[in-house]
């Protein structure tokens, strides 16, 4: 595989998690238990809504077929889109939207503390920016944890069913493909057994403290590296793509 389909395809798999999850924390808009809850959970829509936005574009950019990060969000099917799996998840209550939202922040902190060191130079700059929001994204998710862990019964128990229902979505974020592989060898990407072991420590340092317990299941959902996807996604993209579909030549 040449190195910058490789490049391609791993830089909208970043993309395409920071697409769907901002997306899905948009849908609480409104809903929050808390009016400061509901002004975070907005704000950190936006956040990841802006690194998919520099992220898609520099796809477009490798790319080379003249496609923005506009065109890459909203005129992609569903098989086109690689993000993963845990970020299409619906929100549910507010146990289970701080669950899928602490594991993939967590995710994102031990990704992206690489790849602020990452040898290509886009990837890097963009990645010490991205930081800063991730860093508070995941002090503000592990709080929630221990809030709700070592609340009352009623929210331990919604909190525990939130993460044996989303643990089998896990190993998704972990994937590897040939184009990892070669992004590996060229100091462009992390071992994801690398960042799986970095993500598992942190995860599992806060759910104890929240006196929680890890699930064990055993059972483990794959395929978004393929496109293929739960069956979420295809209400969700039919929600965020239905204007630009409907009116392809609107300029705003």
């Amino acid at each position: 595989m040449e190195l910058e389909k490789a490049l391609l395809q791993y830089v909208l798999r970043l993309g395409d998690n920071a697409l769907i999850i901002g997306q899905r924390l948009s849908e609480e808009c409104g809903h929050g238990p808390i009016l400061e809850e509901d002004l975070a959970i907005a704000n950190f829509s936006l956040d990841f809504i802006g690194q998919a936005t520099a992220l898609l574009a520099y796809a477009g950019t490798l790319e080379g077929n003249g496609r923005n990060e506009d065109q890459l969000a909203f005129q992609r099917n569903e098989r086109e889109f690689v993000n993963a799996l845990l970020t299409e998840q619906p929100n549910g209550n507010f146990a289970q939207l701080i669950v899928r939202q602490f594991l993939f922040d967590a995710y994102q902190y031990s990704h992206y503390k690489w790849l602020a060191n990452s040898k290509d130079e886009m990837i890097a700059a963009l990645s010490v920016k991205f930081l800063k929001e991730i860093d508070y994204h995941l002090r503000h998710s592990s709080q929630w944890m221990l809030r709700l862990g070592g609340g009352t019964q009623e929210s331990h128990d919604k909190v525990q069913s939130a993460l044996d229902g989303l643990w089998k979505f896990t190993k998704d974020l972990f994937a590897e493909t040939e184009a990892d592989q070669l992004l590996i060898e060229k100091g462009i990407a992390p071992s994801q057994a690398e960042v799986y072991h970095s993500w598992l420590e942190l995860v599992s340092k806060t759910i104890a403290e929240a006196t929680l317990t890890l699930p064990t299941s055993g059972f483990m959902r794959h395929g978004s590296r393929e496109g293929i996807h739960t069956e979420h996604m295809g209400y969700l993209l039919a929600e965020m793509q239905y204007l630009p579909r409907t009116y392809p030549d609107a300029a705003w």
